[in-house]
């Protein structure tokens, strides 16, 4: 064999392989690889120690080429024995020449070395320190700031246009959101206010009997049932159920890209979507709120009448001296600030979802997460709010 070259070998060129693999040093430190026939993951591709035990037989290289000329065809084999040739020069620190490649191929591996891969994914990274996801999670909620008030802002110009009599939603909409809030709750309302009532009675008799004084588990009862646990316990039996499903139902939309839909037609989503859920809420849950109370004080009057030896007719007659209107009104005033919060944060995390199941998912949690935390947090600030007005 007649060469030009000052250096040349074969690395593997049988007539049975359909690709071929030569190395020349035109120059001193310059190595060419000339690539040829068929390069294809069928064809059984050489390994890279072969050409690693030429640069360890060699001179000193600075710089590799490459030759493509008689290269025929190729495909992702081709891709996958460069990238191992280029690894091992960037671990030598050896200079890579890829003009000599075909124009498909320089590009596909540009892209491939677009972005360097992290080393920190995987199972090979460490997971971050508490410290790390707590301030992650601080950063979080702090970037969600803006987009809550955002939402606050917005919700606040949709109901100005429902004063006005400009909203755009369909009165029947509202109707069956109503139906789905209210009716179909009745069921788990009756059963946690019972078990709840059944609670206090039970709970109130115990210290009472102590006195023999358990004729005022009637209005233990009646008092917290109107003022507190009838609004709380709706209150949060709503943020499950309703509030998840409303974070649900608008982050499937936001999936559909139904949301987007209404945008492109010139609807408001948050006349159309946002707005007759809230509506539904405020007028719901206070009505909610009202039938849990008797329910529970019906829960009180089963536990005195059958446990205490108290009669049917002096516990009800206890029950209605120790209520006022004024005390169902500070229950139903609590109610309907629940209710907005429920619609607020159910709607919001809704609005925020992503577009993908698990980001429905995650939205539905939260949902809940933020409407029960609202919930207390306001029963607290109301319930000190009516005692230092006195009611």
């Amino acid at each position: 064999m007649t060469t030009t070259t000052p250096y040349r070998i074969d690395v593997h060129h049988t007539a049975t392989t359909p690709w071929t693999l030569q190395c020349s040093r035109p120059e001193k430190d310059v190595l060419v690889l000339s690539l040829g026939a068929s390069w294809r993951l069928a064809n059984g591709l050489p390994p890279i120690t072969e050409f690693e035990r030429q640069l360890d037989d060699s001179q000193r290289v600075k710089r590799i080429t490459f030759d493509t000329k008689q290269l025929a065809d190729w495909d992702s084999g081709l891709l996958v024995y460069l990238g191992n040739v280029f690894a091992l020069c960037t671990k030598r620190n050896i200079q890579v020449d890829k003009t000599g490649l075909p124009v498909g191929v320089r590009r596909l591996l540009d892209l491939a070395y677009a972005v360097p891969p992290k080393k920190d994914t995987g199972r090979g990274g460490k997971p971050p320190s508490f410290l790390a996801r707590v301030g992650l999670a601080t950063l979080k909620e702090l970037r969600g700031a803006p987009e809550m008030i955002r939402f606050v802002g917005e919700t606040t110009l949709a109901f100005g246009r429902l004063f006005r009599g400009k909203a755009q939603f369909r009165r029947s909409d509202l109707m069956l959101i109503i139906q789905e809030v209210g009716p179909q709750a009745l069921p788990i309302v009756s059963l946690i206010s019972f078990l709840v009532g059944l609670i206090l009675a039970y709970m109130s008799a115990v210290q009472l009997g102590q006195f023999g004084a358990q004729i005022y588990v009637a209005d233990l009862v009646g008092l917290s049932m109107a003022r507190v646990m009838g609004a709380l316990m709706t209150g949060i039996i709503i943020a499950g159920r309703t509030g998840a499903a409303y974070a649900a139902q608008l982050g499937t939309m936001q999936v559909n890209e139904e949301i987007d839909a209404f945008k492109t037609m010139g609807v408001a989503p948050m006349d159309f979507l946002v707005l007759p859920r809230m509506l539904a809420l405020i007028i719901m849950l206070p009505l909610l709120a009202l039938y849990a109370d008797f329910v529970g004080i019906l829960a009180g009057l089963v536990v005195g009448v059958t446990m205490l030896d108290i009669g049917a007719f002096a516990y009800y007659h206890q029950t209605i001296q120790s209520l006022t209107i004024t005390q169902f009104a500070v229950g139903l005033s609590m109610a309907a600030v629940y209710g907005v919060l429920i619609a607020f944060a159910g709607c919001l995390r809704g609005m925020q979802c992503g577009r993908s199941a698990q980001a429905v998912g995650e939205a539905a949690t939260s949902a809940v997460v933020t409407g029960i935390v609202f919930i207390v947090v306001a029963a607290a600030i109301l319930t000190i709010i009516y005692h230092a007005l006195g009611i």
